[in-house]
């Protein structure tokens, strides 16, 4: 797929001494496996230098980054809150709650949760009782509210249900959901790879180099996104770290897909396997190159990204692809070259120095019957699937991308899902997790009336030090004394500022009460911040709109760029990327029908579509590479529409095959019961598939066949065939 046809060598080829040869790639082998031994062991390291804490993910300029930044100067330490939620059918007795108090009391020998817990605080309908606790900024999160539940439930009294909500909850459940990513992720992946590579090739050793490729590379990429994380360079998390094990295998898988077509077909025309190496090299360096070029492209155009974990994702996936395009290019041609054609077997090729072009080209099959049937209605086979494509296209408002709860990020069970919504019955939305107001301490009064006219808040408090609860409790006329009767305590300051705990009537995930934080902010001027676990998804929300709308045609334009380069031409890429764009738009029609009356979604992220758009964009214009790059080729030769129907019928199997084979890989996603990873393993799996068995396979070659030569405007081919 490069610019030179692969000819049958000269008897009198020069080679290097065959020591050289066998050296080169055993270094190269060496390395690249040295490299995986020392990586390897990385894969249990993640959760050391990840981490799943949304605000870590905002803008630095967010009002919600601000608060989580001051919140430690108020509150005196980082602690991570936790809410206990005890609910019967039957209202509580004071035995129970007696009970209740005692088994929440000795929690403080839990390790990672601290002093200060709260006294159980029963619902006005008696049905229910809130416990507040608080855990260690440093504990393990997971381990400790696992220990705490295991407590409760065990000296619960009979008829009680008890569950473990508030921040600390949903990050243990969203940690635990996270946790089959370095075993069961990888081994479906590789596990479906490994089924179709053997289907494909229908030999057991080839799958065997080709996994060893694309493990290889996964493992020095992990080695070096680790360290970069540990010095604080780049952020990880565990849904990054899901994307990168996928995009690494399914991207080196295709990239070797390519190479072994080349090598392979070179084999034929050459008698020793250093010549074929040579031979494939030359013919699959170029596209792979522009392929890998394209998608590092793409992702890096996330730096631009307004939200940290937009921002965070593009370098650690870009440094992926950069391995899996290096694997593929030396790790795999050594692997191949030192194996031969033994390593096809039993199906090995033969050499054969009578074989001419023409032999190569399929005169039967499938991609030999599509071939005719373009070359006899182009027109009729390109309009037809536009107007398909363009139907899907019709169901992309139906998308509904404006946002989810936290309490539905988790697919299965969830204990703090359970508790949050226990709350929401017994107790105001929001209590447990109040939109944090820091304001001037002299406009306490004016910011609190304003807070309170607000029917979204159902009461208000304000940090202060000198009360045992730790918060005062705050009217339009001030603050109040404390419900014992003590006198009003003095308000913790900072800078001449005080912190105000508004709880809202509404669960603090909700549409609702996002409202009411966007109504506040409208209400209270800029000067005031609010921050708080709704406001954190209010900020999160909004940059992840901002950023779509920014990085969709930047990455357009980046990628028309590089085609330009790659084809030499002008009106070929603007068609492949407006082609590419229609396929994603159908992509995501579908996947709003499938989400909203298959799978019964609550919604999704903004950032579904983003994500969605840079995968299926920067790794489907790839199939377009593979196709475009070799009919250029055979343009040189035979001319363009000859070029293009020997390009589609050369290439059509291997290029399902990678599609197949991304297609696959990203569909495990679907096994991390995370909501976002499920959404996008369907997008892109369906995207790749259908970018590759209906974009790269119908529309771009009947729609080049029927433009003709024009196509390569304003190249020296577009002036004449050859």
């Amino acid at each position: 797929m490069s610019t030179t046809s692969t000819k049958n060598e000269p008897p009198t080829t020069a080679q290097p001494a065959r020591w050289l040869r066998i050296l080169i790639p055993l270094i190269l082998v060496g390395a690249w496996l040295a490299a995986a031994a020392v990586g390897g062991p990385y894969f249990g390291r993640v959760d050391e230098v990840s981490s799943n804490d949304q605000t870590t993910f905002l803008p630095a300029s967010a009002d919600a980054t601000e608060v989580a930044e001051l919140l430690p100067e108020f509150a005196g330490s980082e602690s991570i809150p936790a809410i206990v939620v005890y609910t019967a059918a039957e209202p509580l007795t004071e035995d129970e709650l007696a009970q209740i108090q005692e088994s929440t009391a000795v929690l403080s020998d839990v390790p990672g949760v601290t002093d200060g817990i709260s006294p159980p605080v029963p619902s006005t309908d008696g049905l229910a009782a809130q416990v507040f606790l608080t855990l260690d900024p440093d504990a393990d999160v997971p381990v400790a509210v696992d220990e705490v539940r295991a407590e409760l439930r065990a000296s619960t009294p009979d008829g009680v249900e008890v569950h473990v909500t508030g921040p600390a909850g949903f990050t243990a459940d969203l940690v635990d959901a996270f946790g089959g990513i370095d075993g069961i992720l990888l081994m479906v992946a590789l596990g479906a790879v490994f089924v179709i590579l053997v289907i494909v090739y229908r030999s057991p050793f080839l799958p065997l180099v080709v996994l060893t490729t694309s493990m290889s590379a996964l493992c020095a990429a992990l080695l070096t996104v680790w360290w970069l994380a540990k010095a604080g360079i780049v952020l990880l998390s565990g849904q990054t770290q899901g994307i990168l094990f996928i995009l690494v295998i399914g991207a080196a898988t295709d990239y070797a897909l390519l190479y072994v077509a080349r090598y392979r077909e070179a084999l034929r025309r050459s008698s020793t396997a250093w010549a074929a190496t040579k031979a494939a090299l030359r013919g699959s360096f170029e596209p792979i190159l522009a392929s890998g070029g394209t998608v590092i492209a793409a992702l890096l155009c996330l730096l631009l990204s307004d939200l940290n974990s937009n921002k965070s994702l593009g370098p650690v996936a870009a440094i992926g692809i950069g391995f899996a395009l290096l694997a593929a290019l030396t790790l795999l041609p050594a692997l191949m070259l030192l194996t031969g054609r033994g390593v096809f077997w039993p199906r090995r090729p033969a050499y054969d120095p009578t074989i001419g072009d023409e032999d190569e080209i399929p005169t039967t099959g499938l991609w030999a019957r599509l071939s005719s049937a373009i070359a006899r209605r182009p027109n009729q086979i390109w309009i037809g699937t536009a107007v398909v494509l363009l139907i899907a296209c019709a169901f992309v408002p139906q998308l509904k991308a404006s946002g989810v709860a936290s309490s539905d990020f988790v697919l299965t069970a969830s204990d703090a899902r359970d508790g949050q919504e226990a709350l929401g019955e017994h107790f105001p939305g929001g209590s447990g997790s109040p939109a944090l107001v820091v304001a001037d301490a002299e406009e306490v009064e004016s910011v609190a009336a304003t807070i309170l006219d607000n029917p979204g808040v159902a009461s208000l408090a304000a940090v202060s030090a000198d009360s045992p609860s730790g918060t005062a409790p705050v009217t339009a006329d001030g603050v109040q004394p404390l419900a014992d009767g003590t006198p009003a305590p003095a308000l913790t300051e900072v800078d001449g500022r005080v912190m105000l705990q508004a709880t809202l009537t509404d669960p603090p995930d909700s549409d609702a009460a996002e409202e009411t934080v966007r109504e506040l902010r409208e209400s209270l001027g800029d000067d005031i911040l609010i921050g708080g676990v709704t406001a954190t998804a209010v900020d999160s929300n909004d940059a992840s709109t901002r950023d779509r709308t920014l990085l969709i045609p930047l990455i357009l334009a980046v990628i028309a760029v590089i085609l330009m380069a790659l084809l030499r031409a002008i009106l070929a890429p603007v068609l492949l990327v407006a082609t590419v764009v229609l396929s994603f738009g159908a992509a995501m029609g579908v996947s709003a029908l499938v989400f909203n009356n298959v799978f019964d979604f609550p919604g999704a992220d903004p950032a579904v579509p983003l994500f969605g758009f840079v995968f299926l964009v920067a790794l489907g214009i790839d199939y377009n590479i593979f196709l475009m790059s070799r009919v250029r080729e055979e343009s040189l030769e035979h001319g363009t529409r000859s070029g293009i129907l020997r390009g589609l019928s050369l290439t059509g199997g291997v290029i399902t095959s990678a599609g197949v084979v991304l297609a696959a890989t990203f569909a495990a996603l679907a096994v991390i019961p995370i909501l976002f990873l499920a959404q996008l393993a369907f997008i892109v799996a369906f995207g790749v598939l259908l970018d590759t068995l209906v974009v790269r396979s119908l529309l771009v070659p009947a729609l080049s066949y029927s433009i003709g030569r024009t196509i390569w405007w304003p190249s020296k081919l577009a002036r004449g065939e050859r």
